[in-house]
């Protein structure tokens, strides 16, 4: 499945989707809930598996089974919604094995529908988005229609994953007798919740920290801190960190901005996604970054940050 994504170019801030439906049942009529998850992070998708249930665990954890030798715990996507989904649609339910922060998921849907490439510029944040159904808004990292007037949702795993107890980041205080830096880091990502872990051990560092939430606002600010500091904005700003997935303007295609202009191209740039296959580690290279971090794990985090910016202080 990751495979679709080789043909993609770094710069081109496009992504590839795989689109598939959740259908809920509201008295005679059913709905159908059109979703997208990167490609970069499915692994494959399968036929529904034979189980080994867990007692004593919630209803959204269907059980778990084992795929080729790697036991994976399976999440059903409609019973954490709360939706209640048609009976026919069990037989047709198809299981999506996601990876990504280093771990394999399932995650049951009733359709896998197909591959979409979209841009990032036609994805908007998910912002205005309170709830779906019985799903929180938070969890939706963006929308982008698509035809016949349809709107897709991309859901946030990570987000989902963390709620459940399934994953949860390497969150720890700094050692003693580490070193601790000056200067600022501009720091882009779309979450909330990531931007305050990330901000939170930059800032024990002692690094003072600049967010963005997509590209084009770290353009922005990169703009601004130019006009601040001219020709010498490399002392001042010390580090990049940049997310992978951010809607308008993606982060790889952020770093070629940054690296071709001639202003900002010795700024160091570190890579912090939840995307954990070589592709996108390959490809971040490519876009200039010279560290590729999975999310979370504060110590490696402080070793790769520290590496970069003593190389760059050198």
């Amino acid at each position: 499945m990751k495979g679709q994504g080789d043909i993609l170019k770094v710069g081109t801030n496009e992504m590839e989707l795989v689109d598939f439906r959740i259908f809920k049942r509201e008295g005679d009529e059913i709905y159908e809930g059109i979703y997208g998850v990167n490609v970069s992070k499915v692994r494959e998708i399968i036929r529904f598996p034979k189980l080994t249930e867990l007692p004593g665990t919630p209803p959204f954890i269907e059980g778990i089974f084992d795929l080729r030798g790697v036991v994976i715990p399976v999440v059903n996507l409609a019973t954490w919604m709360g939706v209640e989904a048609p009976e026919e649609m069990a037989h047709e339910s198809r299981v999506i094995i996601t990876e990504f922060n280093n771990i394999l998921i399932g995650f049951v849907v009733h359709e896998a529908k197909r591959i979409r490439r979209i841009n990032w510029k036609d994805i908007e944040p998910a912002s205005f988005i309170s709830s779906s159904g019985g799903l929180d808004g938070s969890k939706i990292t963006g929308v982008t229609r698509i035809e016949d007037d349809g709107v897709l949702l991309i859901l946030d795993l990570e987000g989902v994953v963390q709620e459940l107890g399934l994953y949860q980041p390497s969150r720890g205080k700094l050692e003693e007798g580490k070193d601790r830096f000056s200067g600022h880091v501009l720091l882009l990502d779309d979450s909330a919740t990531a931007r305050r872990i990330i901000k939170e051990a930059l800032e024990q560092m002692g690094f003072d920290v600049i967010e963005a939430t997509d590209g084009q606002q770290g353009l922005k600010i990169l703009e601004d801190l130019y006009h601040a500091y001219g020709d010498n904005i490399s002392s001042k700003l010390r580090l990049i960190a940049s997310d992978i997935e951010m809607p308008l303007m993606d982060g790889f295609h952020f770093a070629a901005n940054v690296k071709s202009d001639e202003r900002f191209k010795m700024i160091p740039i570190v890579f912090n996604s939840s995307i954990s296959d070589h592709f996108s580690e390959m490809r971040g290279r490519e876009a200039g970054g010279e560290a590729y971090l999975v999310k979370f794990d504060s110590n490696l985090f402080y070793d790769e940050v520290a590496r970069v910016v003593r190389a760059h202080i050198q």
